[in-house]
């Protein structure tokens, strides 16, 4: 049993870790960057696989869809053309190797309809150009309050939840700025609503299981890396099915027997 990973992905609700052992890796190489501009995210999307389809593993990359990008450029504005439907950010840390990585990103990119790439020429121009995805957190939060997913796909049916995740902030008049981990389809809808107005909430919490309902449709996860605690606690429930309910129930009492471990999280033991 690989104990250490079941213990990492507990959410403290199986044990207190007390010491951690690491090992050791050479620090990488000063990362090259590439950012592509796109008039369809669909287009993003298929970039996605057939970049990696090539087999090259980029350190970073990352996915910006036409909300999110209004956000940031109204935070700040980085000179972004007019037209944008969608980003992809991607970096190589591969050192020599990079530039070959960045100059591949670029040709699939083009080939899949990119209307223009960016290159940068040395680290510190590639800080400038993977600025505008480290700036969505806080042009997000200007917005107002948020429902943050991490739904995650497979990065076959990437364009399919771009494209849903639209569709259901057209259903429910509510903003949803998409981005995230293109790379391994970690996808992060964030639901924008008011929280003062129970209309706003009560839509903006539809929206957010929507989309849950949308990536189990589509054959992902409800969670790609922010974990279940209590507010996807119910939606974990219908993606494990009463069977999987069932040992993640019996791994819990097996090593929690009193449910003194964050208990309420991740799943309901009786009496819960």
């Amino acid at each position: 049993y690989d104990l250490v990973r079941l213990m990492v992905g507990s959410e403290g609700t199986l044990g207190v870790v007390t010491e951690v052992t690491v090992a050791l890796r050479p620090a990488a190489e000063k990362p090259l960057t590439a950012l592509a501009f796109f008039a369809a995210s669909r287009d993003a999307c298929t970039t996605v696989s057939e970049f990696l389809g090539t087999g090259r593993r980029p350190s970073i990359l990352e996915f910006m869809d036409r909300p999110a990008v209004e956000a940031v450029s109204a935070y700040r504005d980085l000179g972004f053309p007019p037209g944008v439907e969608a980003v992809l950010v991607v970096q190589s840390d591969r050192g020599a190797a990079a530039a070959d990585d960045l100059e591949a990103f670029a040709k699939v990119a083009r080939s899949c309809g990119a209307t223009e790439v960016l290159v940068a020429s040395d680290p510190a121009e590639g800080e400038l150009l993977i600025e505008a995805r480290r700036l969505v957190g806080i042009a997000l939060e200007k917005l107002g309050d948020r429902l943050v997913d991490d739904v995650c796909v497979p990065r076959s049916r990437l364009a399919e939840f771009v494209d849903g995740v639209a569709a259901i902030a057209a259903e429910y008049g509510v903003d949803i700025p998409c981005c995230g981990h293109a790379g391994d389809g970690n996808m992060h809808p964030n639901v924008v609503f008011d929280g003062s107005d129970p209309d706003s909430v009560r839509r903006g919490q539809s929206a957010f299981d929507a989309i849950m309902a949308l990536g189990l449709r589509l054959g992902g996860t409800i969670t790609g890396e922010h974990g279940v605690g209590m507010l996807k606690r119910a939606w974990l429930e219908t993606e494990l099915g009463e069977v999987g309910l069932s040992v993640h129930r019996a791994v819990k009492l097996a090593l929690d027997p009193l449910g003194i471990l964050n208990p309420g999280k991740v799943v309901r033991l009786p009496g819960q």
